[in-house]
């Protein structure tokens, strides 16, 4: 019981962390990375960023579950069928455990283990765009940050990386891999799990007729 009421309040709150986590690790890789190891910065600053772009999508305006649910993978309900417990599960993994272990494994094993995070950042935020203009030129909780800090931060770390020849061609083709598959994996388990999932619920309808 203790544990499902652990749960359930990290449910509910894991995404108020974000602006502090965003503010306080730029501050201290900005004065303890950025001039002793810049591409290193580079690939801590995914990290900053993509909190920055969850602040965004569930707390300020935030609502992202509930356009997400409504919009692409549309359902009637926008508490499903992604639910809360699901984004929990779909972002802690990803964005709070590989991308800060990109970083730690950068520093001891060499920046070829973080490249990846500016490929998987770029293609999420970009899918953000695409949102935009299939519903309807309007606006989705994360489009800010990922137009504004996202997408050009990405763009960025991967020419500084290629430009400056810090990578090989086979570390950038497995980056560019691993960033898609960190996506699809997000997109496989909301069109090939939870759209048949409300369906099957009888909460789905055809997106067209929005």
């Amino acid at each position: 019981m203790r544990m499902k009421t652990i749960l359930n309040w990290l449910y509910e709150n894991w995404m108020k962390g974000t602006p502090f986590l965003a503010l306080y690790t730029f501050i201290l890789i900005w004065l303890y990375v950025k001039d002793a190891n810049y591409p290193l910065f580079l690939i801590w600053l995914q990290c900053s960023a993509y909190w920055l772009h969850e602040f965004e999508e569930y707390v300020c305006p935030g609502g992202f579950l509930d356009f997400f649910n409504r919009g692409p993978l549309g359902s009637t309900r926008g508490d499903k069928p992604l639910t809360k417990a699901g984004s929990f599960w779909i972002n802690i993994p990803l964005m709070y455990v590989l991308l800060p272990l990109s970083g730690i494994l950068s520093h001891f094993f060499g920046i070829d283990w973080g490249l990846w995070t500016a490929y998987y950042s770029t293609l999420n935020a970009s899918a953000h765009v695409v949102m935009f203009f299939i519903f309807g030129r309007k606006y989705n909780p994360g489009l800010v940050a990922s137009v504004l800090v996202n997408i050009p931060l990405g763009i960025y770390m991967i020419y500084y990386f290629l430009s400056n020849g810090l990578v090989s061609t086979e570390v950038n083709i497995v980056s560019i891999i691993v960033g898609i598959i960190a996506q699809a994996s997000m997109m496989v388990y909301g069109f090939a799990y939870l759209v048949p999932t409300s369906k099957k619920e009888g909460y789905h309808r055809n997106v067209q007729n929005k």
